[in-house]
């Protein structure tokens, strides 16, 4: 049988897992309930009444946090090479076609984010196989499909995350890091929140968001409260 750590359990005693917690009051005891020495993700975890084995069901797009996720993200754009110059100079980390699919079919996938133009769609739809797994596969729906590169890199870069929800109807997702101020933890959880408040499919009936959770890469799950929550109760 596993055994809790001292700092583990005095975090779970200082959550009440009875009580439902204001989204400010929980991004403030997230951090107070942090025991690493490194820096964890904040991560929120939302359960939504909704069947994603129907297709006019499924929840899945892109937020642009306000304060990034406070990871450094590796970003590879597939482009021809007229769009070359306009990817690095939005701070792409690599470039490229042909020697990129090639690496990629090697089992090279180093990368956080892929973004390609359409004009070369044909050739990397050829590494779904590789690529969907991780969830590299650009896409049309999550913005990593554009003819505006550059600008995509740059939303990238800035905090814009790609989020899907599972086969058991929950969303997860990485809101930024336990270092984060609780009002910037607040505010980015929102943003989240908000999204998928906007994003609820027509043929989703009854509630919609049935658990908000917030937890760090170690601690314990917070739950939320979500009449706490503007614009989505």
């Amino acid at each position: 049988m596993a055994t809790i750590s001292k700092n583990r359990k005095k975090a779970s005693e200082a959550v009440d897992s009875s009580k439902a917690y204001d989204l400010a009051e929980a991004a403030e005891l997230i951090k107070k309930v942090s025991f690493t020495k490194f820096n964890e993700s904040v991560e929120l975890h939302v359960r939504l009444g909704v069947d994603p084995r129907q297709a006019n069901q499924m929840v899945r797009g892109v937020a642009t946090l306000p304060h990034g996720t406070g990871k450094e993200v590796k970003v590879l754009v597939l482009t021809s090479p007229d769009k070359e110059q306009e990817a690095k100079d939005a701070g792409a980390d690599h470039v490229g076609l042909d020697e990129f699919i090639q690496k990629i079919q090697g089992g090279w996938t180093d990368v956080d984010v892929i973004i390609c133009s359409p004009n070369v769609m044909a050739k990397v739809g050829r590494l779904g196989r590789i690529l969907g797994p991780r969830g590299l596969m650009p896409n049309p729906k999550s913005g990593t499909v554009t003819p505006n590169v550059g600008q995509a890199v740059k939303e990238v870069k800035a905090g814009k995350i790609d989020f899907r929800v599972d086969k058991t109807g929950i969303i997860h997702s990485a809101i930024g890091k336990i270092q984060f101020s609780a009002e910037q933890i607040n505010e980015n959880a929102l943003e989240l929140l908000q999204t998928l408040h906007r994003m609820k499919p027509q043929a989703a009936k009854g509630i919609y968001f049935k658990s908000i959770f917030l937890s760090s890469t170690m601690g314990p799950g917070i739950k939320i409260d979500k009449a706490s929550v503007s614009g989505i109760s």
